[in-house]
């Protein structure tokens, strides 16, 4: 069933996905918070919208799509949802005072106050909030549905956060996944409250293998969570992580690195992955589980690590041959592809020599925009990249992976 959370790979054939179309939250963000907002400029919500619009029509083409705000609305019905998350968001955001205000109202006003901000007047709060525009402050970054939670297996793991601007998502996602999908959910943080993790570095390989990033949102406290997870639930089970550098901000997951195209195929940012001269420092760990035990194992770098797992991937490498244009492509998530199903995908179409590398590769190259109006039909091609324009979207560090939480996949038959 699609409202079931079912996931065993990142490529079986999508039947349900989870997204925020960007609102009015993205232009409460001023050059003066943006940083705070984990931005580093501001967007522009008409471009966006042209864009997002593409993005979305193609999924909905293809699977069944879920709004955060109306799962949010839907499960605010429930009064004992209700009172949980108003009175757990207010503490976050030290405004108390707020909850019986935002309690009196129904469920849509509600879940949109939650997502886009409640504003200050005067006269309602304390003298401390005059020079704060916006009490519960504005979930800027919630069209990446990826990063919060990450639906896995039969479950949800939820995130821990690195940032306060974030930590609203978590409890919005929780309360939408075990009362309106029935998921079981699980937190590194109540495990170990300095364990980090972030769904951007977490790729369910297979039913027996996680790929994770370890970098700035993700530490390795939150990596021995899941390692110790596994340990009592999997007779064998293996993680292959990637240590990312600090900067630039484009490394900030390992989704901008690699992610899956098929079962054979993967897209990768070469330096990282290969580990060039530049990034030899960088660790490639297997963690292996096997009954009970765990092992660490270096290895030379990424994609070897896979292989060594049963992945034998043949790489299509974002920015094509010119290693200039391989870190201009990276930085607006080149790397950073979304599959609709095994050897179907979608990503950005500014990217133009990684779509043309995939073009090589054997994948048709559908313009997104004429899925959108009919002229196009995916299910006619049996390998794909679907373009879709983007220009302001990718100014907010991701791609059609982040922009995405998969609900049900179908199995895939390695």
């Amino acid at each position: 069933m699609e409202n079931k959370v079912r996931l065993y790979s990142e490529i079986g054939k999508l039947n349900a996905v989870l997204l925020h179309r960007p609102g009015i939250e993205i232009e409460r963000m001023t050059p003066e918070n943006a940083h705070e907002a984990l931005y580093s400029d501001i967007l522009n919500k008409k471009l966006v919208d042209g864009e997002y619009a593409n993005f979305e029509g193609v999924l909905s083409r293809w699977t069944k799509t879920y709004q955060v705000v109306d799962l949010l609305a839907e499960v605010l019905k429930n009064e004992a949802v209700k009172k949980n998350l108003v009175e757990t968001s207010c503490r976050l955001d030290d405004c108390g005072f707020l909850c019986d205000e935002l309690l009196s109202h129904d469920e849509k006003t509600l879940a949109r106050e939650l997502v886009e901000g409640f504003e200050y007047r005067r006269g309602v709060d304390p003298q401390k909030y005059e020079d704060e525009r916006y009490i519960l402050k504005p979930l800027y970054n919630l069209f990446f549905t990826r990063d919060a939670a990450s639906s896995m297996y039969n479950m949800l793991l939820m995130n821990t956060m690195s940032f306060k601007v974030r930590m609203r998502e978590n409890i919005i996602y929780r309360a939408i996944f075990e009362n309106y999908f029935g998921c079981e959910s699980i937190n590194a943080g109540e495990w170990e409250p300095t364990a980090r993790t972030e769904g951007g570095d977490v790729l369910i390989a297979r039913d027996d293998t996680l790929f994770i990033g370890n970098g700035i949102r993700t530490n390795k406290k939150g990596i021995e969570f899941l390692a110790e997870y596994f340990k009592v639930r999997k007779p064998k089970f293996n993680i292959l992580v990637q240590e990312l550098p600090e900067t630039p901000e484009s490394f900030i997951h390992l989704d901008m690195v690699f992610t899956f195209l098929d079962k054979d195929r993967c897209m990768m940012f070469e330096p990282l992955i290969r580990k060039n001269a530049k990034y030899s420092h960088l660790q490639t760990t297997h963690i292996e589980i096997d009954n009970g035990k765990i092992t660490y194992h270096q290895k030379p770098n990424f994609l070897q690590g896979a292989r060594d797992l049963g992945f034998d991937l043949n790489p299509v490498v974002c920015g094509g041959d010119d290693p200039w244009t391989q870190q201009r492509e990276q930085w607006h998530s080149g790397a950073n592809f979304f599959a609709l199903g095994e050897g179907k995908v979608i990503g950005y179409e500014r990217n133009w020599k990684t779509i043309e590398a995939l073009d090589k590769a054997g994948f048709a190259v559908l313009k997104a925009a004429d899925v959108c109006k009919g002229t196009v039909d995916m299910h006619k091609y049996e390998k794909f990249v679907v373009a879709f324009a983007g220009s302001e979207l990718p100014r907010g560090g991701g791609g059609a992976r982040c922009m995405t939480m998969p609900i049900n996949r179908e199995e895939v038959k390695w």
